[in-house]
């Protein structure tokens, strides 16, 4: 397996440090447009294990071009492209990961356009809906394209799987419900808000109408925020009110797991809702280019860019971050015994773990675990398929197996956690 990682970012630079140690693969090519940020997770990963067989290189790549994808790709017989960059350019590198006859994953969809509040109305695309197209182009060419493989979506999905294999005859609702007890502080110990993940996505999936399903209705929107729930989250994190968000779960879990209701929900908190709700006032949250001065005379610029250009970068944020993140997924149901049953499917990620470990972030490193342990499945052949397919559409004990089994068994360390929550 030879992999062409697109993006050396928060996600991308932890993906590159969790899979320099395994050895399921040939290469890794650690690319980026600042060839330089390549170079750093490089060079880290060098110094750290030592890695001088040439099994990590950094390259320069445009991923908003298919041509260049597909040309990286080629030139360094790339197996499979992983993407690990904003959602906004999935079209680009499914489209150059194709062209060069390459499999592809990735850990966010393709946008939803333009942001329907009725998905089913003419002009509506969901997310996802412009990759889910081109799956017979992918099975045509006898390539697959495993679509949502991060934490959320990827994964839950792979949890709401398990469940419906194992835990349940019968599943009232698959809710995936995100929490954590983060803090990040200056310098001089004062909290401030600074996004853990990149804000560009927090603002499309937060400011978009939320998508639910429903066995009668199918897919429907309702308004951003809705349906607060306070969630109690394990692991000392505690109780944190979530809200409807558009989430790629919602999406996915339906088109393969037989549910009745299908939610998504994040521990946002008021503050982070309020700022959200003031960027979209001012109009900070749109993409479309703008007339703005600058020193060398009148440029176009997305509002969210700048917005984006002016908070910290996620990826540097572990130092002066404490706490633990927890992803996982709330099913309720009819047990395989014939008795009611609710359970929590999850995974906590502490950040001064991950720091020690990695020196990444714990949310970006738990983002990017997950599709080191899916390519690993696929090298194996323990996973196959062909077309674009989510996560649910494979075993998922497998997945968990390996997920936690110690490391010096042969696994990622990573057990996850369990709550029958009416036990």
């Amino acid at each position: 397996m030879r992999i062409l990682l697109v993006g050396a970012g928060g996600v991308g630079d932890a993906f590159a440090k969790i899979a320099a140690r395994r050895s399921f693969y040939e290469l890794i090519v650690v690319s980026d447009y600042d060839l330089a940020r390549a170079e750093r997770t490089v060079a880290w990963i060098e110094a750290r294990h030592g890695a001088q067989d040439g099994r990590f290189v950094a390259e320069r790549i445009d991923a908003s071009d298919p041509d260049s994808v597909a040309e990286v790709a080629r030139r360094h017989g790339a197996t499979h492209v992983m993407n690990a960059v904003e959602p906004k350019f999935v079209p680009t590198i499914f489209a150059g990961a194709l062209a060069a006859d390459a499999n592809y994953l990735d850990m966010a969809m393709s946008l939803s356009e333009p942001h329907p509040t009725n998905p089913h109305e003419e002009t509506g695309i969901m997310l996802g809906d412009d990759q889910f197209a081109l799956s017979a182009d992918w099975e045509k060419a006898g390539k697959l394209a495993l679509v949502g493989m991060g934490v959320e979506p990827g994964l839950s999905d792979v949890f709401a799987r398990y469940a419906a294999d194992h835990l349940f005859s019968e599943i009232d609702e698959l809710g995936t419900r995100d929490g954590a007890n983060l803090v990040v502080r200056d310098e001089l110990g004062n909290e401030i808000f600074a996004p853990s993940f990149s804000i560009w996505t927090t603002i499309e999936e937060c400011l978009n109408p939320p998508v639910i399903w429903e066995k009668d209705r199918g897919w429907f929107t309702t308004a951003p925020f809705s349906e607060p729930e306070v969630f109690v989250f394990p692991e000392g994190i505690g109780p944190v009110e979530c809200v409807n968000v558009e989430h790629e779960e919602v999406i996915l879990m339906p088109r393969w797991i037989n549910a009745k209701r299908v939610t998504f929900k994040y521990g946002l908190g008021d503050e982070f809702i309020g700022i959200l709700k003031t960027l979209n006032q001012l109009g900070l949250d749109k993409t479309e280019p703008v007339r703005v001065r600058s020193t060398d005379g009148p440029v176009m610029v997305a509002p969210r860019d700048v917005v984006a250009a002016g908070l910290p970068d996620p990826a540097s944020l572990g130092p002066r971050m404490t706490g633990k993140t927890c992803a996982g997924v709330w099913i309720t149901g009819t047990g395989t015994d014939g008795m009611p049953r609710e359970v929590y499917l999850y995974h906590v990620s502490d950040n001064e773990w991950t720091m020690a470990e990695y020196e990444a972030q714990c949310v970006v490193w738990q983002t990017a675990l997950n599709p080191v342990i899916a390519l690993e499945l696929l090298a194996a052949g323990t996973w196959s398929g062909l077309g674009v397919l989510g996560p649910e559409a494979f075993d998922a004990k497998p997945y968990l197996d390996l997920m936690a089994l110690p490391v010096d068994q042969g696994g990622y360390g990573q057990p996850w956690g369990f709550e029958d929550r009416l036990a």
